[in-house]
């Protein structure tokens, strides 16, 4: 009787294994839409001016893209997958002689129950020039 309860265990326990019981695998985020710049309009302008809108111009902008001023967001219009528009507060261009780093990211997108979605991605760095 010990020799058949020992075999029916090692079946039911082979039987378990066997129905492929695992936990649900999750797919990596996929590369998101790489934005590119082009051009900033405008592309410099004077220390110490009032605020002024930059435009940005460029291919591959997604509808929540930011335009990013020295790596911090900025509130961004979307005009078009081409073009973006923020306004630059005059507190960011006091000082003559700088430069401000002008990039965009498009934000990624949540994966489903088992992952996926998309990364951020951000663009190529443009140079502002503060005179």
């Amino acid at each position: 009787m010990k020799i058949a309860k020992k075999v029916f265990l090692a079946m039911l326990l082979a039987v378990g294994l066997a129905c492929g019981y695992s936990a649900k695998s999750t797919t990596p985020a996929m590369a998101g839409t790489m934005p590119d710049i082009a051009t900033l309009a405008p592309n410099n302008t004077n220390a110490n001016g009032p605020a002024f809108v930059l435009t940005v111009n460029g291919t591959n902008f997604n509808g929540n893209a930011a335009i990013n001023w020295n790596g911090t967001a900025q509130t961004t219009t979307f005009v078009s997958g081409s073009q973006l528009m923020t306004t630059i507060p005059a507190t960011d261009i006091t000082t003559s002689g700088t430069t401000a780093a002008v990039t965009v990211t498009n934000p990624g997108t949540p994966g489903g129950l088992y992952g996926g979605g998309t990364s951020p991605e951000t663009s190529n760095s443009m140079t502002f020039t503060i005179n």
